[in-house]
C-alpha cells in the first residue's frame, strides 16, 4: 500500500456489475453526524473517476445525499449505495446516517458490508455511539479502519487524534491501532495554522504531495526522516505482532531487516482478519482538483486490505419452516440467497429494493421466492410469496444503471418487488430459503397521529403500510384501548422524517395529537347497585330489574361474574344477559371512560315480567346496575407500569437513577456489565416515559439505551389522577 502510482481513471471508475466475488469490496462508512462520511464518499468517487467534479454525476446531482429530504434537513437520513471501480475492483461504498435516530439504516449498512471505515472528525473526536458501533463490529470480527477528517480545522492534530482512537478502539491492544501515513504540513500561515498538503508513507518511505490537486510521489526531506523512522518502527512492530508468521518478531528483534513486501502482505492479512486497524487521513478535493488528500491511499487499502465477500461468514440460512440448510456461501453457481437491506419508493419507478446477494446469481426477469418472518410484533405479517424480478440496476445518485445479473457478494437494486420488505429473503422459486434477520433496535418513542382531512383518511392506511414496510425500525400500532393510531419511532428526527415521507411521497397530511396511555379503572371498595329498566308505554314493553354487589379483586384478575340468585327471581335464561350487560359497561368504563378491571360482580336478586322481559332488557339493567354501584364507591384510576432496563456508562449511572426516581420509578437493582457499563432495572409508570427515548439520549450524551415491557396496571397516586382529570376536562 502506498507505493503505486495512480492516474485519474476517468469513466473507468463507474462501476456496474462484478464478474466474480473476488473483484468486489463492500465497505460501510460509520461515524457520528457531521464527521464527513458523505463528503468522503464523494471524494473517493471523484478520485476513482466516477464523477465529473466533486460529488456530481452527469445530471448535476450528488452521489450520496441525493434525496430532497436530505437537502432540506442538511444531513443523511438513509443508507446510500455508491459503487465505484479501482484497479479492476468494484467497491460498493455504503454511506450511513450518523444521527442516532437512523441507527436502523446503519445496521442495514453493517449487514450488507464486509468491512467498515470509521470516520472520525479531528475537531470533534470519538463519541460514545461510535464506540458502541465499534464494539458491535468487534463482536462479529468485522475488519475495520479509521479515517481522520477535518484536518483543515483550527487546532486539528492528527497525532493526538490517533492516540485518542487507539485508546477508544484499541481496547487491550492499543498498538493494533496505528497510522499508515503521517500528514505533511505546508508552512504555517500568520494565524499559526499549517494546512495538510500531503502524506508520508511509513512503509514505502515516500512522500505523496496533493498540493497540485493530484497525487505526486517523491522522496521525503532529511528533516522528515526522524519522525518518520520513529513512527515506522512502531508500525512495523504492530504489524509483526499480528503476523501469522510467529518467527517474524523474533527475527526482527534479532536485527533482521524485514522487506517491505512482506510487511505489506502481513498488514493486508491482519486488516482482513480484523486484528489490525490502520489509521489514515483524508480530505475532499479542492475546487478544480482531481484527487482529494488521502483518497488514493484509502482506495488502495480497500482494494488490497479489506476482505472479499468470500471471506465473510454468512448469516444462518433455513427453510421457511425453520429447518437448517447448508450452502456454499458466496458461490455464484449455488442456490440463490439474497436479502433486502433497504426499501424505498420512487415517484416514477415505484418500490425499489436494495439487495445483497449472498449466494447464487440474481437475474433480471427471474421469478424468486420472497420470505419475510419474525417481525410480526412491528406490524409486519409473515409472508411467503413468489414475485417476478423487474429491472436490475446499480444506483449512482438519482440514476439507476441497468445490469443483467448480480452475482454472489455484490449489491444492486431491484424494481417493483411489491411484497418485499426490508429484511426479507429472496431465494429460488423451487428452493425457498430464509436468512436470520439482523438485530434492530426497538422503537420506543410514540407518535400518535390523525388524518388531517377525509381525503387524507382514505389514503392513510396505505401510506402507513408502505412506510412501515420500508423501515423495520418503525412500528405501527392501532391501539384498541385508546383508539389511536401510533407510529413508534426511534427519536424525534426519525418521527419528523416519517411525517415528511407521508406528506411528500404518499400525499398524506396528518396531525400529531397527544399520545394517551391505556388507563384502567377499578373499585376501591364494596358497593351495591340496582339496575331498573322498565318501559311500558304501549306495544311490547321492556322489563328487567337486577341487584348486584361489586368488590375489588387482586391485580390481574379481570372481571369475575358470580350468580347467587335464588328462587328464580331472575330467570335462568336472562342471567347470561345480565353478565353480558355488565361486561359491556365494564369495557366502556364507569367513571372516566377507561375499561373496568379486577372486580367481582355478584348478581344477588332481580325481577322479571312474563311478557316484557327480554335479553336486551336484562343487558341494559346489568349495565345500569354497574353504573349505580360506581356512584357508591371510590373508583381508582390504574396506570400501566413498565419494566425498564437501562444500559448506561458508569459515568452516568447516578444521573439516570436520579431521573428515574423523578419519574416515580422504583429502581429494582443494578448489574455491572462489560465495557464500563451498568444495567439498571426499574419499574416506571408508562405515562412518565413517553419521551424517555429522547430524554435518556440527552442525559447520557447518546451512550445509553433502554428497553421496556409491560408489567401490570397499578393504582395511580391521587394527585396525579386529579391532575389528569383536570387536563381531560380542560381539553374537552
Amino acid at each position: 500500500m502506498g507505493d503505486k502510482a495512480h492516474t485519474h481513471p476517468g469513466a473507468a471508475g463507474r462501476a456496474t456489475a462484478a464478474d466474480h466475488p473476488t473483484s468486489v469490496r463492500n465497505v460501510v462508512l460509520v461515524g457520528h453526524s457531521g464527521s464527513g462520511k458523505t463528503t468522503l464518499v464523494e471524494a473517493l468517487a471523484l478520485t476513482a473517476g466516477a464523477v465529473n467534479r466533486a460529488g456530481r454525476v452527469e445530471d448535476g446531482g450528488c452521489v450520496s445525499d441525493y434525496d430532497d429530504m436530505e437537502h432540506r434537513q442538511q444531513r443523511s437520513v438513509q443508507l446510500s449505495l455508491v459503487p465505484v471501480a479501482w484497479d479492476g475492483i468494484k467497491i460498493n461504498l455504503l454511506d450511513t446516517p450518523g444521527y442516532a435516530d437512523f441507527v436502523g439504516e446503519l445496521r442495514a449498512g453493517l449487514r450488507a458490508a464486509d468491512a467498515a471505515l470509521f470516520v472520525v472528525s479531528a475537531s470533534d473526536g470519538v463519541d460514545g455511539s461510535t464506540r458502541m458501533v465499534w464494539e458491535e463490529c468487534a463482536a462479529v470480527g468485522m475488519p475495520r479502519a479509521i479515517v481522520i477528517t477535518h484536518l483543515e480545522a483550527a487546532r486539528a492534530d492528527f497525532e493526538e487524534m490517533t492516540r485518542i482512537c487507539a485508546e477508544a478502539f484499541g481496547g487491550d491492544d492499543p498498538d493494533a491501532v496505528l497510522p499508515l501515513y503521517l500528514p505533511l504540513h505546508a508552512p504555517a500561515a500568520p494565524d499559526g495554522h499549517a494546512p495538510v498538503t500531503g502524506l508520508v508513507g511509513l512503509l514505502s518511505r515516500k512522500l505523496f504531495d496533493y498540493a497540485s490537486g493530484e497525487r505526486v510521489a517523491s522522496e521525503p526531506g532529511e528533516a522528515d526522516l526522524p519522525q518518520l523512522d520513529e513512527a515506522r518502527s512502531l508500525l512495523i512492530e504492530g504489524i509483526i505482532s499480528e503476523s501469522e508468521d510467529e518467527t517474524l518478531m523474533e527475527r526482527y528483534l534479532g536485527g533482521e531487516q524485514v522487506d517491505v513486501k512482506t510487511l505489506i502482505e502481513d498488514l493486508e492479512r491482519a486488516v482482513a482478519r480484523g486484528v489490525f486497524f490502520p489509521v489514515l487521513a483524508a480530505a475532499p478535493a479542492a475546487e478544480g482538483a482531481r484527487q482529494g488528500l488521502g483518497t488514493v491511499e484509502l482506495l488502495e487499502l480497500i482494494t488490497r486490505g479489506f476482505p472479499t465477500p468470500l471471506e465473510r461468514a454468512a448469516p444462518r440460512v433455513t427453510t421457511p419452516e425453520g429447518a437448517g440448510r447448508e450452502l456454499r456461501m458466496c458461490d455464484p453457481e449455488e442456490s440463490l440467497v439474497a436479502e433486502v437491506v433497504k426499501t424505498s419508493s420512487d415517484p416514477y419507478v415505484g418500490r425499489i429494493s436494495m439487495v445483497r446477494v449472498f449466494s447464487g446469481t440474481l437475474r433480471a426477469d427471474q421469478t424468486v421466492h420472497v420470505s419475510g418472518h419474525g417481525l410480526t410484533d412491528r406490524g409486519h405479517e409473515d409472508h411467503d410469496v413468489d414475485e417476478r424480478i423487474g429491472a436490475l440496476s446499480t444506483p449512482f445518485g438519482k440514476q439507476q444503471r441497468p445490469v443483467s445479473h448480480v452475482i454472489a457478494g455484490d449489491l444492486a437494486c431491484v424494481a417493483k418487488l411489491t411484497r418485499a420488505e426490508t429484511g426479507d429473503t429472496l431465494s429460488a422459486k423451487d428452493d425457498p430459503l430464509l436468512m436470520a434477520p439482523w438485530e434492530m433496535p426497538d422503537p420506543l418513542l410514540p407518535l400518535a397521529i390523525e388524518a388531517h382531512s377525509k381525503p387524507d383518511e382514505d389514503k392513510l392506511s396505505q401510506g402507513l403500510a408502505r412506510l412501515v414496510a420500508e423501515d423495520p425500525t418503525m412500528r405501527l400500532e392501532h391501539n384498541q384501548d385508546t383508539h389511536q393510531v401510533v407510529l413508534w419511532c426511534l427519536g424525534e428526527a426519525h418521527a419528523d422524517v416519517a411525517l415528511e415521507r407521508l406528506r411528500s411521497r404518499y400525499g398524506v397530511q396528518v396531525d400529531v395529537v397527544p399520545h394517551r396511555v391505556p388507563l384502567r379503572e377499578t373499585f376501591g371498595g364494596r358497593a351495591a347497585g340496582r339496575g331498573r329498566h322498565v318501559k311500558q308505554s304501549g306495544g311490547h314493553g321492556q322489563y328487567a330489574i337486577c341487584e348486584i354487589e361489586v368488590e375489588p379483586l387482586p391485580g390481574g384478575s379481570g372481571i369475575e361474574f358470580v350468580d347467587k340468585v335464588v328462587g328464580g327471581a331472575v330467570p335462568r335464561q336472562f342471567v347470561p344477559s345480565v353478565e353480558k350487560g355488565v361486561r359491556a359497561q365494564a369495557a366502556k368504563g364507569v367513571a372516566a371512560g377507561h375499561p373496568l378491571i379486577d372486580v367481582r360482580v355478584t348478581l344477588l336478586d332481580g325481577k322479571a315480567h312474563s311478557v316484557d322481559s327480554s335479553d336486551a332488557a336484562f343487558q341494559t339493567a346489568g349495565a345500569l346496575a354497574l353504573r349505580e354501584a360506581a356512584t357508591e364507591a371510590k373508583i381508582h384510576l390504574l396506570e400501566p407500569v413498565a419494566e425498564v432496563s437501562v444500559l448506561v456508562g458508569d459515568d452516568y449511572v447516578g444521573t439516570v437513577m436520579s431521573d428515574l426516581s423523578g419519574r416515580r420509578g422504583k429502581v429494582l437493582g443494578t448489574e455491572q456489565t462489560s465495557g464500563g457499563r451498568t444495567l439498571i432495572r426499574a419499574e416506571v409508570p408508562e405515562i412518565e416515559i413517553g419521551r424517555y427515548a429522547v430524554d435518556l439520549r440527552s442525559l447520557s450524551h447518546g451512550t445509553a439505551r433502554f428497553d421496556r415491557r409491560y408489567a401490570r396496571h397499578e393504582p395511580m397516586p391521587a394527585q396525579v389522577a386529579d391532575r389528569l382529570r383536570e387536563e381531560v376536562r380542560a381539553a374537552s
